[in-house]
C-alpha cells in the first residue's frame, strides 16, 4: 500500500500556447509538511490549483488517499479532505469571523442557522491548534495574520486533512510567520498533511520535512530537508549557483539628496494615510523602508514622485523644493523611479524593448533631430543597455509583453539606472521576479549606491531590506514607527516595529 495521501504524476497543463506545467510530479506523505518551491512562474501554484480542482489538468494522474481522481473540482476536493488557503484571501469583509467560517456550511436548527453550535465547533479548532481569533469581529477589523487564521479554521471546519498554503508568509511579519509555523507543527502532530508553497528558502528549511522543486513548469526533484541546504535548493530552482547575499560596501554618504518634511497625504484606506512623516536620504546610501503592505508605503512613494498630491509638508530634492510638481518636472530635476507595479506604471507592454528603454529620452537632442526620432541611435542605445543589464533575449525589437517577469523588470531598472539621477526610488524592485533576476537587481542597486547616488528602497521582503540597506525606517499605519541602522537591525526588531512597536522597545526585542 502507498504511504502517500497525494500523488500527482506526469501532470501537464497548458493555457493556450503557454505550457504552465510539464510532467509535474509530487508525492505527499500523511503527517508531513511538504514544501513546493520554485521561481515565480515555475508552475507550483498551478500544480496545487489542479489538485484543488480550480483548473482541469490536460494529462497525467492525480491520486488522493489511493483513489485516482479523473475530474477534480473544488467541491470534490473538499469532500476528499483537501483545503487550500490562497494568496488572496477568500473572505467577505463586512461579515464577522464566525459568519465567514460558517458561510456555505452553516449548521441548521430547523430553518435557521444554529450559530451556537457553529461557535462551539469553531472554538474547538481555536483551542486545539492555537488559532487565536475573536469570532465576533468583522473581517475588515482584523489583521492580515488573523485573516489567515480564519482561512485555516474555515478549511479545517470543512474536514481538511490535506492543507495547501500558497505563499502563506508573504503578508506576515516575522513574528506572525513564527506563529503560523507553530500552528503548522500542531497540524502535523495531529496527522494532517501540509503542502507549503514558498520561495523563501530560509523558511522552507525551518518548517518542512521534504522539499519538491519545480523549474520552468517541470519537476526537478524531491529532497529531504536534512540532506540539503539553501544554496543547493537555489541551484535546483534556477539551474546555476545563486548569490542573494550581496556584499554590502561601506557607507560613504555625502550631501542630503532627499529631505521629506512633515509630509501628509491621502490614502487608499485609513491606515495608509501619510501623517507627518519626515526623513532624509543622503548621497551614497541606501535607505530602506520596511512595513507590512498597506501601511502607507505606496502612498508615500507616490507623493514623493509626483503621482499623489501632497496635502501638507515639503519634499526637497538636492536642495530644491519639488512638492506637487509634475512627474516630468520631478524627473527633470534628477529623480528616477522603479515603480512597484511595472505593468501599470513602468512599461507599455505592447511596445518593444527599445521603445520602452528610450521612452524617457524622447525629445532629447541625442535621440532626435528636428523632432524626428533617430531609430538607429535608439536601437543602438537599447542594445547597449540590454547587454549591460543582461536583458534576455537580446533582440530589443521584441515586444516587452513577450518577456518573463524578471527580464521585463530589468528593462525598467536599466532605463532608470542609466539616467544617472541624483536619487533612485526603488519600490518593490524584485517583486514578482525570479531568483536569478533578484540577484542581478540587488547587485545593480548596490552599484548605484557605490557610484554616489542616493537610493530609497521600499520592499516587503525583509531579507532584501536587511541585505541592502544602510539605514532602515519602518512604517506602521501611515507613520514611522522606528528607525534602525543596518548594524542594529534584525528581522525580529523590524517585525516588532512593523506591528506598531517603538524603536526603544524594539532594541530589547
Amino acid at each position: 500500500m502507498s504511504s502517500f495521501v497525494v500523488e500527482m504524476k506526469g501532470i501537464n497543463k497548458n493555457f493556450g500556447e503557454v505550457c504552465a506545467v510539464k510532467n509535474g510530479h509530487i508525492q505527499v506523505e500523511k503527517g508531513e509538511i511538504h514544501a513546493l518551491i520554485g521561481e515565480n512562474g515555475a508552475g507550483k501554484s498551478t500544480m496545487m490549483k489542479l489538485l484543488y480542482g480550480l483548473f482541469p489538468h490536460d494529462a497525467g494522474d492525480i491520486w488522493v488517499s489511493e483513489k485516482q481522481i479523473k475530474n477534480m473540482t473544488p467541491k470534490r476536493a473538499i469532500d476528499l479532505g483537501i483545503g487550500m488557503v490562497h494568496q488572496e484571501f477568500m473572505l467577505v469583509n463586512e461579515l464577522t469571523v464566525l459568519e465567514n467560517i460558517l458561510l456555505g456550511f452553516e449548521p441548521k436548527k430547523g430553518l435557521t442557522v444554529d450559530f451556537a453550535t457553529g461557535r462551539a465547533q469553531v472554538q474547538q479548532f481555536i483551542d486545539q491548534y492555537g488559532l487565536d481569533i475573536q469570532m465576533d469581529k468583522r473581517i475588515h477589523q482584523i489583521s492580515v495574520g488573523e485573516a489567515q487564521r480564519v482561512e485555516i479554521i474555515k478549511i479545517l471546519s470543512r474536514g481538511a486533512e490535506i492543507i495547501i498554503l500558497d505563499e502563506p508568509t508573504a503578508v506576515l511579519t516575522p513574528q506572525e510567520a513564527d506563529g503560523l509555523f507553530e500552528i503548522l507543527k500542531k497540524l502535523k502532530a495531529d496527522g494532517k498533511s501540509v503542502i507549503f508553497i514558498s520561495h523563501k528558502l530560509d523558511e522552507v528549511m525551518k518548517i518542512s520535512d521534504r522539499i519538491s522543486v519545480m523549474r520552468q513548469g517541470a519537476y526537478i526533484g524531491t529532497v529531504q530537508k536534512t540532506e540539503t541546504n539553501p544554496a543547493q535548493l537555489a541551484q535546483m530552482m534556477i539551474g546555476r549557483e545563486v548569490f542573494l547575499n550581496i556584499k554590502k560596501s561601506e557607507v560613504n554618504s555625502g550631501a542630503k539628496v532627499l529631505d521629506v518634511q512633515d509630509l501628509w497625504t491621502s490614502g487608499e484606506k485609513e491606515i495608509s494615510k501619510i501623517r507627518g512623516i519626515s526623513f532624509e536620504v543622503h548621497e551614497g546610501e541606501i535607505l530602506g523602508i520596511a512595513g507590512i503592505d498597506g501601511n502607507g508605503q505606496s502612498e508615500l512613494i507616490e507623493a514623493i514622485t509626483g503621482l499623489r498630491k501632497v496635502e501638507k509638508g515639503k519634499v526637497i530634492l538636492a536642495g530644491e523644493a519639488i512638492t506637487n510638481l509634475s512627474v516630468s518636472n520631478i524627473r527633470a530635476k534628477g529623480m528616477t523611479h522603479i515603480p512597484e507595479d511595472r505593468n501599470k506604471r513602468g512599461l507599455n507592454r505592447a511596445l518593444t524593448i527599445w521603445e520602452n528603454i528610450i521612452a524617457t529620452h524622447i525629445g532629447d537632442q541625442a535621440f532626435s533631430k528636428n523632432k524626428v526620432l533617430s531609430l538607429q541611435h535608439s536601437i543602438d542605445y537599447a542594445n547597449e543597455l540590454a547587454e549591460q543589464f543582461d536583458i534576455r533575449p537580446r533582440d530589443v525589437t521584441m515586444p516587452t509583453q513577450s518577456l518573463s517577469g524578471g527580464n521585463a523588470q530589468k528593462v525598467v531598472v536599466a532605463r532608470e539606472v542609466a539616467m544617472n539621477g541624483k536619487l533612485l526610488v526603488a519600490s518593490q524592485p524584485t517583486r514578482g521576479v525570479d531568483i536569478g533576476a533578484i540577484e542581478s537587481i540587488r547587485s545593480i542597486l548596490e552599484k548605484v549606491k557605490e557610484q554616489g547616488t542616493g537610493v530609497l528602497l521600499v520592499s516587503a521582503d525583509l531579507e532584501e531590506i536587511l541585505s541592502l540597506s544602510d539605514r532602515i525606517i519602518v512604517m506602521f499605519e501611515g507613520k514611522i514607527s522606528g528607525t534602525l541602522t543596518a548594524s542594529e537591525a534584525t528581522d525580529t526588531k523590524l517585525g516588532y516595529l512593523m506591528m506598531g512597536g517603538k524603536t526603544e522597545e524594539a532594541a530589547h526585542a
